[in-house]
């Protein structure tokens, strides 16, 4: 994988850019060699971000944490792609489409446990599924939406994951 790290308001220390290349580089088993992992580092305030975009033909990974510490947003963007990956393969790497150039082709004849066809259709009425909300925000930025209505898996309650300004995410949860 080839690493393009950015820093907005942070210089990219030595440190910081070895732990990007360890934690993201566990994704080489997914990737080919050549794939560009695009990663920006961010500093405002209080918020220590994390934007990481990985495009194949087609589809692009996203991911984007937050926190007070860069390096736990690091360790959370990895765990997130990585359940990305394997939540979506069957929409990832579609074969139709040459993403197997992009893909180690064991990432694409295996198949993981917990791998879901996902059919998106334009249409008012829809199934809400149950889902827990850090998998509601997955969702919601893998359709590119600025918000995402599901029923909380814990609650058994219809709930609303929104992005907020900033790149951080909120719950909004019915009152008891």
């Amino acid at each position: 994988m080839k690493f393009i790290i950015i820093g907005k308001n942070i210089e990219v220390t030595p440190g910081l850019r070895s732990a990007v290349e360890e934690k993201i580089g566990k994704l080489e088993k997914y990737f080919t060699p050549e794939t560009e992992v695009n990663v920006t580092l961010s500093v405002e305030k209080e918020r220590q971000k994390i934007e990481v975009t990985i495009p194949v033909k087609g589809n692009i990974i996203r991911s984007e944490q937050v926190s007070n510490d860069m390096y736990v947003s690091i360790d959370l963007v990895e765990e997130i792609i990585e359940r990305q990956l394997k939540k979506y393969k069957s929409k990832l790497v579609d074969k139709h489409q040459g993403a197997g150039t992009y893909f180690k082709q064991e990432y694409i004849e295996k198949d993981f446990m917990d791998e879901e066809d996902v059919k998106i259709i334009r249409s008012k009425k829809f199934d809400i599924k149950p889902l827990y909300p850090e998998d509601a925000c997955v969702q919601m930025e893998l359709l590119g939406h600025s918000f995402y209505v599901f029923i909380n898996a814990e609650t058994d309650q219809v709930n609303v994951v929104y992005k907020r300004k900033g790149g951080t995410y909120g719950l909004i949860e019915p009152e008891a």
